[in-house]
């Protein structure tokens, strides 16, 4: 019994000992797991608080500073303003490319829905027909090639980069392992293939470019915004911000625009801005400034020059945010300070009129010239006396885009429109046969071709070898081989010649033109060339214009009906009793265009004829420039920023060249303005002496060469320094350059010492130097041959207009050359002055009394004569020039001057290029010092209204 007991015992307290593990164990296991969960919730509200606190340093954007003229007025500055953006925060992965091709693209497609455009600042553009083109040429497109193509210089760039068309370039960029901008596609087999620019328009391609090539330029960092559209209206504001869920990484940012006023007066001297590019960044390495692909900076002009002190410092701020963008801390915050605020020389009042001025002179020039005759024979007259028949004044319409062929035939076309549209395409049809008919079966040697299918043939080899073509490559063909020869120079053969033996040849890459077989035979080849070559043409609107010339030519186009289109496409306004007069014949057309040009309803910078173009300087005695002119300008505001693309490309295209600055970069032969510069040397070196006769017959002769003066059969007679000056004797001045060249009849003619002796003076005179301005200026070339020609202005001289401007300033001021500036002052934003632009001597030119006295009687005879100037009630002293250029065109006009006389004060230089006789340079150089002294009002010299030419020639 007693065992039974004990044995229970023990299983009793077994189990309870059993139960009370059993218990334990089942708390621990609740103790551990309870412990484990807290843990785990522990963690996770660490994690989500790590991942509701995210650091952002975030750089805040200064503003540039603003640039005045030199009485403060304002002419660059800036604006607050909405801009779309994107920023890259996508995950790295097969779909980065498609998901931000897909932001980008839907983005356009708001901005756009809601009236706004997107930004461009590439350097590719859509032309004729969703063509791609280059909008940069030579060194600066191979730069940009080097940059798409990830090359760190241009010389690794290989020759098939080097000879990328714009079609290479898009299909370069659209490939899956750049920016995959296409879609994916299954082929007949099954097989799924990316296909570069598929599911897309090309414009819509070149727009989502644009974007994704700034992105790579910011190497696409994170917090780093590229700007899609800028200065959006609040209503692209509002459907960006209603689709953001749709729209990863696409937001709305308030940026600072730049804008500018008075744009075409001043759009060359101030320049642009706009996004940084890598050549850009290569250039302001050295900047104290820390730049990026993001940053807008200035681009040509005063913007670009005075980049240092215009860009502002940037503010930086480091703070918490949580994932709902709230702010939670904010570590750090440097405030962005503005930039520096630029005053110029320029007087804008001044600057203004005198291009208004010279719009209203180049006017009535071609107002004097134009004829009532569909063609006019210049090849039998005179330069000065050459006219434009107003058949060329017709033509300019279309051939300068005026008028715009391309909507003649779309769907809003009106009556005279249309007519013109369906003449037109008959001629199309009846040319392309021609011409296939050419290159199959007729096979006409070039020089037996009529005038008109030499013009149509010629533009087919231009195009074939142009770069948005690249057929035939320029640099594979042999231009001694002699069917080249043939073709170029003795004409001798046909185009179907030529074509099969440059295919023959290798001179051509048959890829561009997409063979449908790689085993085609060499007549296949030709076959789809001349395919390729007629469907160019026919969607070509430069090869259009070739066939409206002869439309006009043969009236089957007429000028009533180009003049009718004027208002249709509303080019011109006018009221319903004048377009009856036109309609009706009651009113010629003739006479419709030269009221038109007379009211500058059409400029002379939409025609482009000549002259369409001119400039002039002005400047005081103290060395500042007050007027930097050029005409035409354009709308620097449609570059400010980002470049709208359709506007570039229109400048492009524009034979006018409004891009162009003819004051800093045209350069010509000086002409006769040169002569004072001859006159000093002659005097200086002593192979003239004061007082000195030489007799001017009207020819001069030296070995074999015969010249004559501009005066001949007449001539000068007896004269001294001061006489041939007044006279622009061109014997007397022949004649110093061959004592020059001999030392004075003394030694053997020695060309190169003849014109070191010139190129003496004509450094003292700031010739041979560029002035100094602070923007884009071409190089003077002094003359490197015949000193007896270049002592009258010619040889091969070549100045600009502002070289031209420092040279009589250096006269006016008897001998104080200046290097020019366009800075007056430029103050800090706390209104401190850091910089004083006053011009600084470059040298000091000493010469005998009596020298500058003979050059200044000489200037004051030349005003004197000029029947511009009579009666004008300030003395003036100055010289015309013309210089001369093709048989085949007119000469440019020049003139320089200062006044008064007697103590001069200010200086002008002008030309007007191509315009007829330095007459007109100098009736425009007077109207600009009545302006100046206020000898005549204001209003009545800038009238809009084409000046009247004069009737005097003056062809020194």
């Amino acid at each position: 019994m007693l065992s039974d007991i004990k044995e229970w015992l023990k299983d009793a307290i077994f189990n309870r000992f059993t139960l009370l593990v059993i218990m334990f164990v089942i708390l621990t296991v609740v103790l551990v797991q309870r412990l484990f969960v807290m843990q785990i919730i522990n963690g996770q509200n660490y994690l989500n608080n790590f991942k509701m606190t995210i650091k952002k340093e975030t750089t805040l954007k200064s503003t540039r500073g603003n640039i005045y003229d030199r009485n403060g007025n304002l002419l660059a500055y800036n604006k607050l303003a909405y801009a779309v953006t994107i920023e890259d925060n996508f995950e790295s992965g097969k779909n980065k490319n498609a998901l931000i091709n897909n932001s980008i693209y839907n983005a356009i497609r708001i901005v756009e829905s809601c009236g706004d455009i997107v930004s461009n600042d590439f350097n590719i553009v859509l032309g004729d027909h969703d063509q791609f083109e280059y909008t940069v040429s030579g060194t600066k497109l191979t730069r940009f090639l080097a940059d798409v193509y990830g090359r760190k210089s241009t010389d690794d760039l290989t020759t098939s980069e080097r000879n990328s068309t714009p079609e290479d370039l898009v299909l370069f960029l659209c490939d899956q392992k750049k920016f995959g901008i296409g879609h994916t596609v299954i082929d007949e087999n099954g097989d799924s293939k990316f296909v570069p620019m598929e599911g897309y328009s090309r414009e819509e391609i070149l727009k989502i470019i644009t974007v994704r090539y700034q992105m790579a330029t910011n190497n696409y960092q994170k917090y780093l915004t590229t700007i899609i559209a800028d200065d959006v209206n609040d209503n692209t504001v509002a459907a960006i911000k209603e689709n953001s869920d749709t729209l990863q990484g696409v937001g709305i940012e308030v940026n600072t625009l730049r804008q500018y006023n008075d744009t075409q007066y001043f759009a060359h001297i101030i320049g642009y801005t706009g996004n940084a590019s890598p050549e850009d960044l290569a250039e302001l390495t050295d900047s104290s400034h820390d730049y990026n692909g993001a940053d807008m900076v200035g681009k040509s002009g005063i913007e670009k020059s005075m980049e240092e002190y215009l860009q502002g410092e940037k503010g930086k701020e480091v703070i918490y945010v949580d994932n709902m963008g709230k702010i939670i801390d904010t570590v750090s915050h440097v405030d962005p300070r503005s930039g520096n605020d630029v005053y110029l020389s320029i007087d804008a009042d001044l600057q203004k009129a005198v291009y208004n001025m010279l719009e209203q002179k180049l006017a009535g020039i071609l107002v004097s010239k134009i004829v009532n005759m569909k063609t006019y024979n210049n090849d039998v007259v005179k330069s000065s006396l050459m006219m434009i028949p107003i058949d060329d004044v017709y033509y300019a319409l279309v051939n300068n885009n005026v008028i715009d062929i391309d909507h003649m035939g779309g769907k809003n076309a009106q009556v005279y429109e249309q007519i013109v549209y369906e003449t037109f395409l008959s001629k199309q049809a009846s040319v392309m046969e021609a011409l296939r008919d050419e290159l199959f079966t007729v096979k006409t040697p070039y020089r037996d071709l009529s005038d008109e299918m030499k013009v149509y043939e010629s533009y087919i080899v231009s195009r074939l070898m142009s770069s948005s073509s690249g057929i035939l490559v320029s640099d594979l063909i042999d231009r001694e081989d002699s069917t080249y020869i043939n073709w170029t120079t003795n004409e001798t053969i046909s185009l179907n010649e030529y074509l099969h033996y440059c295919l023959a040849s290798n001179w051509m890459d048959v890829t561009k033109f997409h063979l449908s077989s790689q085993y085609s035979d060499s007549e296949e080849v030709y076959r789809q060339l001349v395919d390729y070559i007629i469907k160019d043409l026919t969607e070509n609107t430069g090869f259009s214009k070739k066939m409206f010339k002869y439309m006009i030519a043969d009236n089957v186009v007429t000028g009533k009906q180009l003049c009718m289109i004027l208002y249709e496409q509303k080019i011109i306004l006018g009221t319903a009793a004048e377009k009856a007069l036109l309609e009706s014949g009651a009113k010629t057309p003739y006479d419709f265009i030269i009221n038109k040009i007379s009211n500058l309803e059409i400029t002379p910078a939409m025609l482009a004829l000549d002259p369409c173009s001119g400039s002039c300087v002005v400047a005081n005695t103290k060395g500042e420039l007050l007027a930097l002119v050029t005409y035409p300008g354009y709308d620097n505001n449609r570059f400010a920023n980002s470049i709208d693309a359709d506007y570039y490309a229109k400048l492009l295209s524009d034979l006018a060249s409004p891009l162009y600055n003819n004051a800093t970069q045209q350069m010509t032969a000086p002409g006769s303005t040169f002569k004072p510069c001859s006159a000093a040397c002659a005097l200086e070196e002593g192979v003239v002496n004061p007082g000195e006769a030489i007799k001017c017959e009207g020819v001069f002769e030296y070995f074999d060469v015969e010249k004559t003066c501009w005066v001949y059969p007449g001539a000068h007679g007896s004269l001294d320094v001061t006489g041939a000056i007044g006279n622009s004797c061109n014997c007397f001045f022949y004649e110093v350059g061959y004592r020059l060249a001999t030392n004075t009849h003394t030694s053997n003619y020695d060309e190169e010492r003849g014109l070191q002796r010139l190129q003496k003076y004509a450094d003292l005179f700031g010739l041979t130097t560029k002035t100094g301005i602070e923007m884009e200026e071409n190089a003077p070339k002094f003359s490197d041959e015949l000193p007896v020609d270049s002592a009258i202005g010619q040889g091969s001289h070549n100045y600009t207009t502002v070289g031209l401007s420092r040279y009589v300033t250096t006269i006016a001021t008897r001998g104080t050359c200046y290097d020019y500036t366009l800075i007056n002052k430029i103050v800090t934003p706390d209104g401190s002055i850091i910089v004083s632009g006053s011009p600084e001597v470059k040298n000091s030119v000493v010469f005998a009394d009596s020298t500058w006295s003979q050059i200044y009687a000489g200037m004051r005879q030349v005003v004197q004569k000029a029947a511009a100037f009579r009666q004008f009630p300030i003395d003036v002293a100055g010289k015309t020039g013309t210089a001369q250029t093709s048989k085949s065109r007119t000469n440019h006009a020049l003139f320089i001057g200062f006044a008064p006389y007697e103590a001069p004060e200010v200086t002008v230089a002008t030309r007007i290029a191509y315009g007829y006789t330095s007459a007109n340079a100098a009736q425009l150089s007077k109207d600009v010092l009545s302006y100046y002294f206020k000898v005549e009002d204001a209003a009545e010299l800038v009238n809009g209204i084409a000046d009247e030419a004069t009737d005097e020639i003056i062809e020194d």
